[in-house]
Protein backbone atom coordinates (compact mmCIF):
# COMPACT_ATOMS: atom_id res chain seq x y z
CA UNK A 1 0.00 0.00 0.00
CA UNK A 2 1.86 3.53 -1.05
CA UNK A 3 2.13 6.20 1.49
CA UNK A 4 0.15 9.38 0.46
CA UNK A 5 2.78 12.05 0.83
CA UNK A 6 1.22 15.45 1.86
CA UNK A 7 2.86 18.70 1.41
CA UNK A 8 4.41 20.84 3.73
CA UNK A 9 1.96 24.10 5.17
CA UNK A 10 2.75 26.73 3.20
CA UNK A 11 4.51 29.69 5.21
CA UNK A 12 3.10 32.81 3.86
CA UNK A 13 5.60 36.36 4.67
CA UNK A 14 4.79 40.09 4.63
CA UNK A 15 5.61 40.44 0.78
CA UNK A 16 2.66 37.39 0.29
CA UNK A 17 0.37 40.08 0.92
CA UNK A 18 1.43 42.71 -1.48
CA UNK A 19 0.25 43.17 -4.76
CA UNK A 20 1.79 44.04 -7.56
CA UNK A 21 -0.30 47.26 -8.08
CA UNK A 22 1.58 50.37 -7.46
CA UNK A 23 0.60 51.97 -3.89
CA UNK A 24 -0.55 55.64 -4.60
CA UNK A 25 -1.40 57.59 -1.79
CA UNK A 26 0.49 60.51 -1.26
CA UNK A 27 4.09 60.65 -0.45
CA UNK A 28 4.30 60.67 3.55
CA UNK A 29 0.30 59.44 3.71
CA UNK A 30 0.04 57.58 7.53
CA UNK A 31 -1.87 55.14 4.90
CA UNK A 32 1.17 53.73 3.59
CA UNK A 33 2.33 52.66 7.65
CA UNK A 34 -1.13 50.81 8.31
CA UNK A 35 -0.99 48.90 5.19
CA UNK A 36 2.26 47.81 6.09
CA UNK A 37 1.13 46.69 9.57
CA UNK A 38 -1.67 44.95 8.27
CA UNK A 39 0.44 43.02 5.58
CA UNK A 40 3.00 42.20 8.77
CA UNK A 41 0.43 40.34 11.00
CA UNK A 42 -1.75 38.97 8.28
CA UNK A 43 0.86 35.67 8.43
CA UNK A 44 0.75 35.11 11.63
CA UNK A 45 -3.18 34.53 11.77
CA UNK A 46 -3.24 31.52 9.90
CA UNK A 47 -5.65 32.28 7.79
CA UNK A 48 -5.40 31.41 4.36
CA UNK A 49 -5.25 34.43 1.90
CA UNK A 50 -8.39 32.84 -0.21
CA UNK A 51 -10.04 32.88 2.83
CA UNK A 52 -9.88 36.70 3.61
CA UNK A 53 -11.35 39.77 2.11
CA UNK A 54 -10.56 43.44 2.30
CA UNK A 55 -13.64 45.58 1.74
CA UNK A 56 -13.57 49.46 1.62
CA UNK A 57 -15.87 51.95 0.72
CA UNK A 58 -14.67 55.71 -0.69
CA UNK A 59 -12.06 57.86 0.45
CA UNK A 60 -8.07 57.54 0.10
CA UNK A 61 -8.03 54.77 2.58
CA UNK A 62 -10.69 53.04 0.19
CA UNK A 63 -7.50 51.89 -2.13
CA UNK A 64 -6.67 49.59 0.24
CA UNK A 65 -7.94 46.39 -1.09
CA UNK A 66 -6.26 46.95 -5.00
CA UNK A 67 -2.78 46.44 -2.04
CA UNK A 68 -3.49 43.48 -0.31
CA UNK A 69 -3.16 40.35 -2.53
CA UNK A 70 -6.26 38.82 -0.63
CA UNK A 71 -10.11 38.90 -2.01
CA UNK A 72 -11.54 42.43 -1.61
CA UNK A 73 -13.59 44.88 -3.00
CA UNK A 74 -13.63 48.62 -3.33
CA UNK A 75 -17.44 49.44 -3.01
CA UNK A 76 -19.50 52.47 -2.55
CA UNK A 77 -19.51 55.42 -0.69
CA UNK A 78 -20.57 54.67 3.69
CA UNK A 79 -21.74 51.12 2.12
CA UNK A 80 -18.67 49.03 3.24
CA UNK A 81 -20.21 48.04 6.69
CA UNK A 82 -23.14 46.73 4.46
CA UNK A 83 -21.83 44.85 1.88
CA UNK A 84 -19.42 43.15 4.74
CA UNK A 85 -22.50 42.46 6.87
CA UNK A 86 -24.17 40.40 3.75
CA UNK A 87 -21.17 38.77 2.94
CA UNK A 88 -20.63 37.34 6.24
CA UNK A 89 -24.07 36.77 6.36
CA UNK A 90 -23.40 34.42 2.76
CA UNK A 91 -20.13 33.13 4.11
CA UNK A 92 -19.69 33.14 7.39
CA UNK A 93 -16.41 30.96 7.67
CA UNK A 94 -14.28 33.93 5.50
CA UNK A 95 -12.08 36.73 7.79
CA UNK A 96 -13.85 40.06 6.97
CA UNK A 97 -11.99 43.39 7.15
CA UNK A 98 -13.30 47.00 6.48
CA UNK A 99 -11.47 49.73 5.87
CA UNK A 100 -12.86 53.17 6.10
CA UNK A 101 -12.57 56.62 6.60
CA UNK A 102 -13.87 59.59 9.06
CA UNK A 103 -15.82 60.95 6.53
CA UNK A 104 -17.03 57.72 4.82
CA UNK A 105 -17.74 56.04 7.94
CA UNK A 106 -19.10 58.72 10.28
CA UNK A 107 -20.99 60.87 7.92
CA UNK A 108 -22.90 58.98 4.62
CA UNK A 109 -21.99 55.60 6.31
CA UNK A 110 -22.64 56.47 10.00
CA UNK A 111 -26.29 54.77 10.02
CA UNK A 112 -24.59 51.70 8.72
CA UNK A 113 -21.77 51.16 10.63
CA UNK A 114 -23.84 51.35 13.74
CA UNK A 115 -26.22 48.86 12.72
CA UNK A 116 -22.53 46.36 12.08
CA UNK A 117 -21.69 47.08 15.45
CA UNK A 118 -24.80 46.46 17.36
CA UNK A 119 -25.93 43.40 14.65
CA UNK A 120 -22.33 42.09 16.02
CA UNK A 121 -20.75 40.51 12.84
CA UNK A 122 -17.60 38.53 13.37
CA UNK A 123 -15.82 41.29 11.38
CA UNK A 124 -12.76 43.94 11.65
CA UNK A 125 -13.63 47.59 10.87
CA UNK A 126 -10.65 49.92 10.86
CA UNK A 127 -11.48 53.55 10.49
CA UNK A 128 -8.68 55.62 9.58
CA UNK A 129 -9.53 58.79 11.13
CA UNK A 130 -7.54 61.90 9.73
CA UNK A 131 -9.83 64.69 10.75
CA UNK A 132 -10.61 65.98 7.31
CA UNK A 133 -11.88 64.49 3.75
CA UNK A 134 -8.59 64.08 2.49
CA UNK A 135 -10.00 62.67 -1.13
CA UNK A 136 -11.67 65.28 -2.42
CA UNK A 137 -9.06 67.90 -1.68
CA UNK A 138 -9.29 69.21 2.08
CA UNK A 139 -13.18 70.09 3.67
CA UNK A 140 -13.90 69.26 7.04
CA UNK A 141 -15.33 66.04 8.51
CA UNK A 142 -17.36 64.37 10.66
CA UNK A 143 -14.15 64.23 13.35
CA UNK A 144 -12.82 67.79 12.71
CA UNK A 145 -12.35 69.79 15.56
CA UNK A 146 -14.44 73.00 16.02
CA UNK A 147 -13.67 76.31 14.57
CA UNK A 148 -11.47 74.54 11.53
CA UNK A 149 -10.67 76.76 8.40
CA UNK A 150 -10.76 74.41 5.41
CA UNK A 151 -12.18 74.96 1.42
CA UNK A 152 -15.77 74.48 2.81
CA UNK A 153 -15.70 76.33 5.94
CA UNK A 154 -13.23 79.28 5.66
CA UNK A 155 -14.75 81.18 8.51
CA UNK A 156 -14.36 78.16 10.93
CA UNK A 157 -16.22 75.33 11.68
CA UNK A 158 -19.38 75.39 13.65
CA UNK A 159 -19.86 71.51 13.69
CA UNK A 160 -19.83 69.91 17.17
CA UNK A 161 -17.61 66.78 15.61
CA UNK A 162 -17.66 63.01 16.39
CA UNK A 163 -15.71 61.10 18.69
CA UNK A 164 -15.43 57.56 17.34
CA UNK A 165 -15.26 55.69 20.00
CA UNK A 166 -17.97 56.93 21.58
CA UNK A 167 -20.30 56.25 19.26
CA UNK A 168 -19.31 53.21 19.40
CA UNK A 169 -19.95 52.73 22.54
CA UNK A 170 -23.45 54.13 22.12
CA UNK A 171 -24.41 51.72 19.48
CA UNK A 172 -23.44 48.69 22.17
CA UNK A 173 -20.45 47.85 20.40
CA UNK A 174 -18.32 44.37 21.52
CA UNK A 175 -14.96 45.58 20.99
CA UNK A 176 -13.44 49.36 20.78
CA UNK A 177 -9.84 50.19 20.58
CA UNK A 178 -7.76 53.05 19.75
CA UNK A 179 -3.82 53.43 18.08
CA UNK A 180 -2.39 55.70 15.44
CA UNK A 181 -0.42 55.53 12.03
CA UNK A 182 3.26 56.62 13.49
CA UNK A 183 3.16 53.53 16.36
CA UNK A 184 3.16 50.50 14.37
CA UNK A 185 4.21 47.99 17.18
CA UNK A 186 1.18 49.03 19.03
CA UNK A 187 -0.92 49.71 15.77
CA UNK A 188 0.11 45.70 15.18
CA UNK A 189 -0.88 44.83 18.89
CA UNK A 190 -4.54 45.86 18.47
CA UNK A 191 -4.83 44.62 14.94
CA UNK A 192 -3.85 41.38 16.13
CA UNK A 193 -6.18 41.98 19.40
CA UNK A 194 -9.18 43.09 16.88
CA UNK A 195 -9.00 40.06 14.95
CA UNK A 196 -9.00 37.19 18.07
CA UNK A 197 -12.13 38.86 18.92
CA UNK A 198 -15.36 37.57 18.28
CA UNK A 199 -17.45 39.78 17.55
CA UNK A 200 -17.81 43.43 15.59
CA UNK A 201 -14.49 45.17 16.86
CA UNK A 202 -14.18 49.07 15.71
CA UNK A 203 -10.71 50.21 15.70
CA UNK A 204 -9.97 53.86 15.63
CA UNK A 205 -6.97 54.37 13.77
CA UNK A 206 -4.95 57.74 13.84
CA UNK A 207 -3.79 58.29 10.23
CA UNK A 208 -1.56 61.66 9.32
CA UNK A 209 -3.08 63.40 5.99
CA UNK A 210 0.21 65.24 5.16
CA UNK A 211 -1.42 67.56 2.34
CA UNK A 212 -5.08 68.88 3.98
CA UNK A 213 -4.54 68.34 7.48
CA UNK A 214 -0.48 67.90 8.51
CA UNK A 215 0.61 67.65 11.98
CA UNK A 216 -3.49 66.82 13.50
CA UNK A 217 -1.72 63.98 15.73
CA UNK A 218 1.43 65.26 16.17
CA UNK A 219 1.43 65.93 20.12
CA UNK A 220 0.75 62.39 20.31
CA UNK A 221 3.19 60.85 17.82
CA UNK A 222 6.92 63.04 18.58
CA UNK A 223 9.43 61.91 20.99
CA UNK A 224 9.09 65.51 23.37
CA UNK A 225 5.46 65.82 24.03
CA UNK A 226 4.10 61.95 23.68
CA UNK A 227 5.05 60.87 26.61
CA UNK A 228 2.74 63.51 28.72
CA UNK A 229 0.34 63.40 25.64
CA UNK A 230 -0.65 59.56 25.68
CA UNK A 231 -2.09 56.99 28.04
CA UNK A 232 -1.37 53.44 26.85
CA UNK A 233 -4.06 51.33 28.12
CA UNK A 234 -3.05 47.36 29.69
CA UNK A 235 -5.12 45.59 30.87
CA UNK A 236 -4.91 45.37 34.70
CA UNK A 237 -2.43 47.46 35.28
CA UNK A 238 -2.29 50.86 36.66
CA UNK A 239 -2.91 54.23 34.17
CA UNK A 240 0.32 55.48 34.15
CA UNK A 241 2.03 58.03 31.99
CA UNK A 242 5.24 60.39 31.52
CA UNK A 243 8.84 59.59 30.33
CA UNK A 244 9.00 57.90 33.72
CA UNK A 245 5.96 56.71 34.19
CA UNK A 246 5.82 59.53 36.91
CA UNK A 247 2.27 60.30 36.43
CA UNK A 248 -1.23 58.37 36.79
CA UNK A 249 -4.73 58.53 36.81
CA UNK A 250 -7.45 57.77 39.57
CA UNK A 251 -11.18 58.88 39.62
CA UNK A 252 -12.36 61.21 42.31
CA UNK A 253 -16.09 60.07 41.96
CA UNK A 254 -16.85 59.62 38.43
CA UNK A 255 -13.50 62.50 37.25
CA UNK A 256 -10.76 61.42 36.62
CA UNK A 257 -8.13 63.38 38.04
CA UNK A 258 -4.36 63.39 37.82
CA UNK A 259 -1.89 61.82 40.43
CA UNK A 260 1.84 63.19 40.50
CA UNK A 261 3.86 59.95 41.65
CA UNK A 262 7.10 62.23 41.75
CA UNK A 263 5.23 64.38 44.89
CA UNK A 264 3.91 61.43 46.61
CA UNK A 265 1.55 59.79 45.46
CA UNK A 266 0.94 56.24 45.13
CA UNK A 267 0.42 54.16 41.62
CA UNK A 268 -1.96 51.88 44.22
CA UNK A 269 -4.01 54.75 44.51
CA UNK A 270 -4.67 54.53 40.82
CA UNK A 271 -6.77 53.46 38.50
CA UNK A 272 -6.53 49.72 37.24
CA UNK A 273 -7.71 49.21 33.73
CA UNK A 274 -10.19 46.26 32.88
CA UNK A 275 -11.30 46.57 29.66
CA UNK A 276 -14.30 44.64 30.55
CA UNK A 277 -15.74 47.54 32.29
CA UNK A 278 -18.43 49.36 30.81
CA UNK A 279 -18.95 51.72 32.65
CA UNK A 280 -15.88 52.75 33.04
CA UNK A 281 -15.22 52.75 29.30
CA UNK A 282 -17.47 55.44 28.94
CA UNK A 283 -15.38 57.88 31.23
CA UNK A 284 -12.23 56.73 29.15
CA UNK A 285 -13.85 57.17 25.52
CA UNK A 286 -15.06 60.91 26.95
CA UNK A 287 -11.99 61.11 29.07
CA UNK A 288 -10.12 63.97 26.41
CA UNK A 289 -12.78 65.80 25.57
CA UNK A 290 -15.04 66.35 28.73
CA UNK A 291 -15.09 70.03 29.26
CA UNK A 292 -16.35 69.21 32.90
CA UNK A 293 -12.79 67.70 33.79
CA UNK A 294 -10.06 69.85 35.00
CA UNK A 295 -6.52 69.85 34.12
CA UNK A 296 -4.92 68.63 30.98
CA UNK A 297 -5.29 64.56 30.45
CA UNK A 298 -3.43 62.38 28.18
CA UNK A 299 -5.40 60.75 25.74
CA UNK A 300 -6.15 57.25 25.59
CA UNK A 301 -4.91 54.73 23.31
CA UNK A 302 -5.49 50.54 23.62
CA UNK A 303 -8.19 48.48 24.13
CA UNK A 304 -11.53 50.17 26.17
CA UNK A 305 -13.78 47.98 26.10
CA UNK A 306 -14.33 44.27 25.41
CA UNK A 307 -17.36 41.86 26.02
CA UNK A 308 -18.66 38.86 24.69
CA UNK A 309 -22.05 38.80 22.93
CA UNK A 310 -23.14 36.23 20.33
CA UNK A 311 -22.31 37.09 16.38
CA UNK A 312 -24.87 37.45 14.12
CA UNK A 313 -23.97 35.48 11.43
CA UNK A 314 -24.19 32.15 13.85
CA UNK A 315 -27.59 33.33 14.97
CA UNK A 316 -28.86 34.03 11.72
CA UNK A 317 -27.37 30.24 10.79
CA UNK A 318 -29.13 28.82 14.03
CA UNK A 319 -32.27 30.15 12.80
CA UNK A 320 -32.14 29.15 9.39
CA UNK A 321 -31.45 25.59 10.57
CA UNK A 322 -34.25 25.85 13.24
CA UNK A 323 -36.76 26.73 10.33
CA UNK A 324 -35.45 24.14 7.66
CA UNK A 325 -35.98 21.45 10.50
CA UNK A 326 -39.02 22.78 11.36
CA UNK A 327 -41.24 23.54 7.96
CA UNK A 328 -38.63 21.21 5.62
CA UNK A 329 -36.74 22.48 2.23
CA UNK A 330 -39.39 24.95 1.33
CA UNK A 331 -40.53 26.66 -2.01
CA UNK A 332 -39.02 29.48 -2.94
CA UNK A 333 -41.69 30.02 -5.99
CA UNK A 334 -44.54 30.23 -3.04
CA UNK A 335 -42.52 32.34 -0.83
CA UNK A 336 -41.33 35.04 -3.70
CA UNK A 337 -45.50 35.04 -4.32
CA UNK A 338 -46.12 35.65 -0.19
CA UNK A 339 -49.77 35.18 0.58
CA UNK A 340 -51.03 38.91 -1.31
CA UNK A 341 -51.48 37.27 -4.45
CA UNK A 342 -54.90 36.86 -7.22
CA UNK A 343 -56.09 34.92 -9.64
CA UNK A 344 -57.43 37.11 -12.58
CA UNK A 345 -59.91 35.50 -14.58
Amino acid sequence: MSEVLQAPPVVLTSKDFQTDQEVRWCPGCGDYSILAQVQKIMPTLGIPRENIVIISGIGCSSRFPYYMETYGMHSIHGRATAIASGLKAARPDLSVWIVSGDGDSMSIGGNHTIHLLRRNFNVNLMVFNNQIYGLTKGQYSPTSEEKKITKSTPFGSIDHPFNPLALAMGADATFIARSMDRDPKHLQEMLLRSNAHQGASFLEIYQNCNIFNDGAFEIFTEKASKPLETLFLEQGKPLLFGANKEKGIKLDGFKPVIVDLSQGGSADDCWIHDDKDFYKAQILVRMFDDPSIEGHLPRPFGVFFETDRPCYEEQLEAQLQGIIEKKGPGDLNKLLRGHETWTIQ
